[in-house]
């Protein structure tokens, strides 16, 4: 069967490269021989020629109508939600998350755009009496202008989705790097954007490299803010580079998210929390809970269930229904994994279950979650990001000690606290110095019409999602008027 080769989308059309362009071949995790689809690598002259496109759009799109704009993305939301079971299915193939984790992503795609279909709509804006006589003052919001995202590959279609779409609603044109690992989604996103009614040139969509297409979409003076989620270290080398020009930046980082689990906790609620935050998505999500601080009182009996329910997780395929962990996203993934489990056991951790590749005929890259006790904190599976299913446990005194523990980090993306003592709930939501705090819920889960981020080396800049993503996706501006 002959596989299509599948290209970017710029000024309102895919454009085909000549016939010497590189190809990018899109394999399956779940069975790497398999090429899902191909696609041309975008170059740094067609990412200026989407570049100018966006620019020449930006003034009549800044001027849009409101109801256009939200036309437009009800369109959108409602395809995806429409198609929600053929995108499931495509994401699962491509990134290796389970179909029935992909079809929350999905949902959570399309709700974003129709979110902001009735944001466009919400009148903004502020008025104020002058201490000068017969001054009147308004404040209102204009849109940025260019804005480049560059996207990662663990959310493939929902984290693009809640970056174009507060960037369009609020009247910015795109240029949209996602990453390489998974085109499919991107272009399917890109194909369902296509025929919204967008003018050309307000969304651009180009599938290549970073160190060609990301790096010019960085750099390019015509760009005025670039929203990013990615790896700690390739974010600030983005902010780097943004503030030498003068360029407005939004940075979505890393994470190494404490949970825990006190003596009072209902122990299935706490082992069920701390399955679902650590391991599922394959624990490749920045929220993920990797590092679980537990009370000396329920120590004993909180690992001994979480090992038998996590020996329990059955990891395969990620389209076959049985299967509640699927594999990560490459063999480079897999050789990190298998590194950390072999530096806790180096260092002196204990490794309870999993921390394995199982081998198959289709050589997927199946690693089964590992559980990690007696972890101390300079450990590196306890203080770095993994970004894989390895969680490590660490047993302490009281929640005082607890608290000090997951206070204990560079990041603060997430946090979590299990406990039945209100007092104690309401201590940790105040004074944890993470961006998002859950109580008797997973560190990793998250509604897509409130403000998501963080804290330290994990976010840069305003947060992401519902209204408060106005913030950045516009300017404000002052104006005076003499009476």
């Amino acid at each position: 069967m002959t596989i299509p080769t599948k290209s970017s989308f710029v000024n309102g059309a895919f454009v085909a490269l000549d016939s010497g362009a590189d190809i990018l071949e899109n394999r399956n995790p779940s069975n790497p021989a398999e090429v899902i689809e191909r696609f041309e690598r975008a170059d740094q002259q067609l990412t200026e020629q989407a570049i100018a496109a966006a620019r020449r759009a930006q003034p009549n799109w800044a001027r849009s109508n409101p109801q256009q704009r939200a036309d437009a993305l009800d369109f959108i939301g409602t395809e995806i939600l429409a198609r929600r079971q053929e995108l499931a299915q495509l994401l699962a193939q491509e990134e290796g998350k389970i179909v029935r984790e992909a079809l929350g992503e999905v949902d959570r795609a399309g709700r974003s755009f129709k979110f902001y279909a009735q944001e466009a709509l919400r009148a903004e804006g502020e008025k104020y009496q002058s201490v000068r006589q017969d001054v009147g003052i308004d404040v209102f919001t204009q849109p940025l202008g260019v804005i480049g995202i560059i996207a990662p590959w663990n959310f493939p279609i929902a984290i693009p989705a809640w970056k174009i779409a507060p960037a369009l609603c609020f009247g910015n044109c795109v240029v949209f790097k996602p990453a390489e690992l998974v085109p499919s989604s991107a272009w399917a996103l890109a194909e369902i954007i296509s025929r919204s009614g967008l003018p050309a040139g307000v969304f651009n969509m180009l599938i290549g490299p970073g160190r060609s297409v990301g790096d010019t979409i960085i750099r390019s003076p015509e760009v005025d803010g670039i929203s990013f989620t990615g790896s700690e270290n390739t974010g600030r080398q983005i902010a780097k580079l943004a503030a030498e020009g003068m360029k407005k930046v939004q940075l979505e980082m890393g994470g190494k998210n404490p949970l825990i689990v006190l003596d009072d906790a209902d122990l299935e609620q706490a082992v069920d929390v701390a399955l679902n935050g650590s391991f599922f998505s394959t624990g490749q999500r920045c929220t993920a809970s990797s590092r679980v601080i537990v009370t000396e009182g329920i120590h004993d009996a909180f690992v001994a269930r979480l090992a038998e329910r996590t020996r329990a997780l059955k990891v395969g395929d990620a389209l076959q229904s049985s299967t509640d962990i699927g594999p990560v996203v490459n063999g480079r993934q897999l050789e990190q994994n298998l590194s950390y489990v072999a530096s806790g056991r180096e260092q002196g951790a204990k490794l309870v279950c999993g921390g394995e590749h199982i081998e198959n005929a289709s050589g997927a890259y199946l690693f089964t979650p590992a559980l990690f006790t007696e972890v101390t904190p300079e450990m590196r599976i306890y203080r770095e990001e993994i970004f894989g299913p390895v969680l490590s446990v660490l047993k302490v005194r009281d929640y005082e000690e607890a608290f000090a523990a997951a206070e204990d980090t560079q990041f603060g993306l997430s946090a979590g606290i299990v406990t039945t003592s209100l007092r104690y709930a309401e201590h940790f939501k105040r004074n944890s110095s993470a961006g998002m705090v859950m109580v008797n819920l997973p560190t990793a889960g998250v509604d897509y019409h409130v403000p998501f981020g963080g804290n330290g080396a994990s976010s840069l800049g305003s947060r992401e999602q519902g209204t408060h993503a106005r913030q950045f996706f516009t300017r404000v501006k002052t104006t005076y008027q003499l009476a």
